[in-house]
C-alpha cells in the first residue's frame, strides 16, 4: 500500500506540469489546489528537491518547478524516491543480503515476477500520461 507521502508526491508533480513551467509555483497555491496541509507538502517537497525531482526557490517569486518534461519523468520514480524500494519481500531490496534460503525457496520465483510486473507497470508510466 503507498502512503500519502507517495500519492501526494505524484499530486505535486501533475500540479506543476500543469502550469506554466518556467515560473516557480508557491506551495501554499499547490496546497490550496490539492487540498493538502502546506506543512506536510513543504517535508514532501524537500525530499522532491533532494531527490531531484523538483527545483525550489524562495523568496517573492519562489516557490517550486520541474526540472524535466512531464514526459521524462515515470512514475516510479516519484514513487520509490518517496516510498522505498517496489520490492514486494526483503530478499529481493537492492543491497539485501543473500538469503541462505534461496536455493530452496518455493517462493521466489513468484515474488520476482510480482516484482518485475510492479516496476514495469509504474517505471513505463509518464506524469505526462496523468495529465
Amino acid at each position: 500500500m503507498f502512503s500519502t507521502k507517495g500519492r501526494y508526491a505524484l499530486r505535486v508533480m501533475i500540479d506543476l506540469a500543469q502550469q506554466d513551467s518556467s515560473e516557480y509555483i508557491p506551495l501554499k497555491d499547490i496546497a490550496e489546489r490539492q487540498d493538502i496541509s502546506k506543512k506536510y507538502l513543504e517535508i514532501i517537497a524537500k525530499e522532491m528537491v533532494k531527490g531531484g525531482l523538483i527545483v525550489g526557490a524562495s523568496g517573492k517569486h519562489g516557490g517550486y518547478k520541474l526540472l524535466r518534461e512531464p514526459s521524462e519523468y515515470s512514475v516510479g520514480e516519484v514513487i520509490d524516491l518517496m516510498e522505498g524500494t517496489f520490492a514486494p519481500v526483503v530478499c529481493l531490496e537492492e543491497n539485501a543480503e543473500e538469503c541462505p534460503r534461496i536455493d530452496k525457496c518455493k517462493t521466489v520465483s513468484m515474488w520476482k515476477e510480482f516484482y518485475e510486473i510492479e516496476k514495469d507497470f509504474f517505471y513505463n508510466k509518464k506524469i505526462s500520461d496523468l495529465l
